[in-house]
C-alpha cells in the first residue's frame, strides 16, 4: 500500500487529495469518489498528477505547506 499526494488543478485553483491506494491507477479512480464526498456541487478538475508517493510505514505522512504549495 501505498500514500499518494494528489494535485488537483481546478478551475477556481489547486487543491490536495491524500490518499490510500496500492496502486497508481486505484489512486486516481479515488478522485471522483473523494470530490463527490467532500463537494455539494462536484467541481470541474482540469489535472490530477501525483505529486508524491510513499509506502505505509508507521510514522509517515505528509506536512501541507501552503506556502509551498503554490
Amino acid at each position: 500500500m501505498y500514500l499518494y499526494k494528489i494535485e488537483l488543478e481546478q478551475t477556481n485553483g489547486l487543491s490536495w487529495l491524500i490518499v490510500l491506494a496500492e496502486t497508481d491507477e486505484q489512486a486516481f479512480e479515488a478522485v471522483d469518489a473523494n470530490l463527490e464526498k467532500h463537494y455539494i456541487k462536484k467541481p470541474a478538475v482540469r489535472s490530477a498528477a501525483i505529486i508524491e508517493k510513499k509506502r505505509v510505514v508507521s510514522g509517515n505522512g505528509y506536512i501541507l505547506d501552503p506556502q509551498q504549495e503554490q
